[in-house]
């Protein structure tokens, strides 16, 4: 049976265009699932791994308004709480359609540790924004007093930034391991997983933001899946984005991904650590393959009809 890495995008978590409640969650989950357990019935051993931004940024946003009354918890505690929260969501709603389906396999949730780079470069420059906006005023005491670095974000306000380090090594892999190869379907390195840094033997949480695809191809290398399968908003990658020339791109090869990336076709903010993640998988090797496409077209991406296939 073919492993498969499912790297979850936040249209497959929430709809931008419904509230932000739990329920309303549960129901896009709830849509998602069917997709997933589509591809089980296919023939597929799906891993599940999932972005985290608007959850954990609202987490961040119920500790600012609340610390008068009780003590806010720090950015990777906060990381944590939101791969249970989605992790509990996917368990609900892809335990019931497995049942539903009659399929005779249990889903758990790890919640889990990634190690990063303490001398990794992405400290000495933050850049990714978490949390609420802030007012001028706010910042200088958001400064002293708790110490974040602070900057303004398109004219739209100032918010916190944090390092985006590179994921070294996944700290329940062995865990994450036995599990699949006990038939279970498994949630893991959630919005990238919570960064951790080695201190003296210790694992030690840090302030950080881990980019969930490039976790994902580094647990897909791990587990040694066969495929890496990243879902986003849109069919396919394109080139020329947004220009009268721009163009799908169906099956690529790594070198012409690679002369893609070069050229700056992709936006640092969203497709390009995707194709990053996916070039990385194939490279590690040969046999395997990235595809990134959307939800709805997945299974027929899998059966090469659709999507942006890395080979």
């Amino acid at each position: 049976m073919k492993k498969i890495v499912i790297a979850l995008g936040g249209n497959a978590l929430q709809d931008v265009d419904s509230s932000a409640t739990a329920e309303a969650q549960l129901k896009i989950i709830e849509k998602t699932t069917k997709y997933l357990v589509d591809i089980i019935e296919e023939g597929y051993n799906i891993i599940i791994t999932h972005g985290n931004g608007p959850q954990v940024g609202r987490i961040v946003i119920q500790n600012e308004f609340a610390d008068k009354i009780t003590p806010s918890m720090p950015f990777d505690v906060c990381g944590a709480m939101s791969q249970g929260m989605i992790g509990y969501h996917l368990q609900q709603a892809l335990g019931y359609e497995l049942r539903v389906r009659e399929i005779e396999k249990s889903v758990a949730t790890i919640i889990t540790q990634v190690v990063v780079d303490k001398e990794d470069q992405a400290f000495k420059n933050a850049t990714k924004p978490i949390g609420p906006f802030y007012t001028k005023e706010e910042v200088e005491t958001l400064r002293i007093e708790k110490g974040y670095e602070i900057v303004e974000d398109s004219g739209r306000g100032y918010r916190r930034v944090v390092a985006s380090p590179e994921p070294k090594r996944i700290v329940e892999i062995e865990t994450v391991k036995t599990l699949i190869d006990n038939n279970n379907i498994v949630i893991t390195v959630g919005g990238g997983g919570i960064p951790v840094i080695e201190e003296e033997g210790k694992l030690k949480g840090v302030e950080a933001v881990i980019d969930k695809d490039l976790a994902s191809a580094k647990l897909a290398e791990d587990i040694d899946a066969d495929i890496l399968l990243i879902l986003t908003a849109v069919e396919k990658v394109f080139i020329n984005f947004g220009k009268p020339d721009q163009k799908g791109l169906d099956q690529v090869k790594v070198d012409e991904m690679k002369k893609y990336v070069e050229e700056g076709h992709f936006a640092p903010g969203s497709m390009l650590p995707k194709v990053l993640a996916g070039i990385k998988f194939v490279e590690s090797k040969p046999e395997r393959k990235t595809i990134i496409t959307s939800l709805d077209k997945a299974e027929e991406a899998l059966k090469d009809l659709s999507g942006t296939i890395i080979k």
